[in-house]
């Protein structure tokens, strides 16, 4: 079931994860939540998408195969860093490991948020409307 609460319509977001399941799982439920979802299948790849389009949000999948998403968020950062007219763009952690997960590392490599796997839209909903 979606949440009645609401976002801003269109919100673009990347989404990093490398589980073809998880993919199709969260853009459908992004996607009833009338967000815009890209798909990156890798952090490498998350990277790439950061460099030539601009995402309101970020959903980055901790353990990746080619580049993690500690390093993936790390990159974004620099990224952010050295193009100043960039804007700042949240990233939400997203991991099915949590109990064993260093949240400390998470914020020490540029996240802002930490959730759990599976997708929860509440959750979601929250932080989103945390930062507005």
């Amino acid at each position: 079931m979606i949440p009645t609460e609401k976002l801003r319509e269109n919100l673009k977001v990347l989404l990093v994860e490398d589980n073809v399941l998880n993919q199709k799982l969260m853009s459908i439920n992004l996607s009833k939540l009338h967000c815009i979802v890209t798909i990156a299948n890798n952090g490498l790849e998350g990277v790439e998408f950061y460099r030539t389009q601009q995402f309101d949000i970020i959903l980055m999948d901790l353990m990746m195969p080619v580049m993690d998403g500690f390093e993936a968020s790390r990159e974004i950062r620099k990224i952010e860093y050295s193009e100043k007219e960039r804007k700042f763009t949240p990233i939400i952690a997203f991991t099915a490991n949590t109990l064993n997960n260093d949240f400390q590392k998470c914020f020490e490599n540029g996240m802002n948020y930490l959730m759990e796997k599976p997708f929860n839209a509440y959750k979601f909903i929250e932080i989103v409307q945390s930062l507005e």
